[in-house]
């Protein structure tokens, strides 16, 4: 569970780990209000989602609703931190310069709500 005077750690997930969360995890790697990584959901996954990820986090961020539903599932031995999802589709490439925006925008959204950051 997330202290107030612990820096918050954020998962950022999507299905391979290539274009979405890495891009995430690239932009904000330096942010100093929380820690961030990435992962993917495929075993072809760069860096493949584990159980010590989603201990490790205190939110996940996932691009789709479906990704949410397929860690509910896989996971549910587990108690899981909540799970955002910032509807972003597979449609752009690592550091797309609209991906960084909208990846921007959206995460930044999701941890003023939820760290007040």
């Amino acid at each position: 569970m997330y202290k107030m005077s612990e820096k918050p750690t954020v998962l950022v997930v999507c299905g391979r780990n290539k274009r979405r969360s890495r891009t995430a995890e690239y932009i904000f790697k330096n942010d100093m209000r929380f820690s961030i990584r990435s992962a993917g959901l495929s075993p072809k996954s760069d860096r493949q989602l584990s159980e010590k990820d989603i201990t490790w986090a205190d939110i996940i961020l996932v691009m789709e609703r479906s990704q949410k539903a397929r860690i509910v599932a896989t996971y549910r031995h587990i108690h899981l931190p909540t799970i955002e999802v910032l509807h972003i589709a597979d449609v752009y490439d690592y550091l797309d310069s609209e991906l960084i925006e909208l990846l921007t925008e959206k995460i930044n959204a999701a941890l003023h709500v939820a760290f007040s950051l």
